[in-house]
């Protein structure tokens, strides 16, 4: 008792303004993935999926995500999320969206948000809660799920950056228009690891279950490929889907093509992509990313990939 009074006395000092945003997980967690992006963008959902869209709000500023796991055998998402929700407010910030798988919209929500990828993060179609919540210059999204071993939490905090001073040049003469910028892939990013390695997950990718349906999301990972593919025209890409081990292998190396056939009709129809630059694949389960004994092994699996072409 004394010790959960002591908590809640050093949560309200975090209240205070200026101070960071400080979330501790139950049980014993371990921080998996931790990583930061000094400007960009975080889609908050603000309501359910409801008539086949997701109300959001788009916040930008400096973000840091992370992902952590505990060991907490048959807990339930509610007992992961609850802390989290306690602390939130003890530190005041006010509720945008609580809700509950099916609550939240099953699969269409869990496709529309943003879901770090496995084997650090699983989701559970059946068994997740996401909060959301705000304060002054600040944002926050909770994604919780489990396994039969472990607890998911994701944690995506926004802090709003301060905009850089501005300073008015001195009149002159006016600078011709620039012409168009080529499309450029910074060399430390999609385009450096596709070639240096031969192959990216596409990440973010969800389908339906035993379906070749692709749902909405994904865009960030298709939006890159799709960027270094039009820096240069000659250049090509395989589109291989894999499965994790359920059913038999013809049955899923269909389905494996199936989808990688669909993103690939999602990079020609809404990112203009050549359909001569991609070819679709499939591999079944015959390159597993992770064990398919456990469930978050078996989510990892079930992917495409871009495989670079000569």
């Amino acid at each position: 008792m004394i010790r959960r009074a002591w908590r809640l006395a050093f949560l309200s000092l975090l209240a205070q303004p200026g101070l960071a945003l400080t979330l501790e997980p139950p049980g014993s967690p371990v921080r998996v993935l931790q990583e930061s992006e000094p400007l960009g963008d975080h889609a908050l959902a603000t309501g359910p999926w409801a008539e086949g869209t997701l109300p959001s709000r788009t916040v930008e500023g400096v973000i840091t995500r992370e992902i952590f796991q505990t060991d907490m055998p048959g807990a339930t998402t509610l007992q992961l999320l609850e802390p989290l929700r306690e602390q939130l407010a003890q530190q005041g910030f006010g509720t945008l969206l609580d809700c509950e798988g099916e609550a939240c919209g099953g699969f269409d929500f869990r496709a529309a948000i943003e879901v770090l990828p496995p084997p650090g993060m699983f989701v559970d179609l059946a068994d997740f809660r996401y909060l959301s919540a705000e304060r002054e210059g600040e944002a926050v999204s909770l994604l919780v799920s489990r396994s039969a071993a472990k607890g998911f939490v994701q944690v995506i905090h926004v802090e709003q950056a301060e905009a850089p001073p501005t300073t008015e040049a001195p009149a002159g003469p006016a600078a011709p228009e620039p012409a168009a910028p080529q499309v450029a892939v910074p060399e430390d990013g999609f385009a450096a690891r596709l070639e240096g390695e031969g192959r990216v997950v596409l990440g973010g990718l969800a389908f339906l279950s035993g379906s070749a349906e692709l749902a909405p999301g994904g865009e960030a990972a298709l939006e890159e490929l799709a960027a270094y593919l039009a820096a240069d025209p000659s250049r090509r890409v395989a589109l291989v889907g894999h499965t994790d081990a359920q059913g038999s292998l013809p049955g899923n190396i269909a389905l494996s093509k199936q989808r990688a056939e669909a993103v690939a009709d999602r990079l020609v129809a809404a990112h203009g992509v050549a359909r001569a630059q991609v070819q679709a694949e499939g591999m079944g389960w015959l390159a597993p990313l992770a064990t398919n004994l456990t469930p978050e092994g078996r989510e990892a699996n079930r992917r495409v990939e871009a495989v670079v072409l000569p």
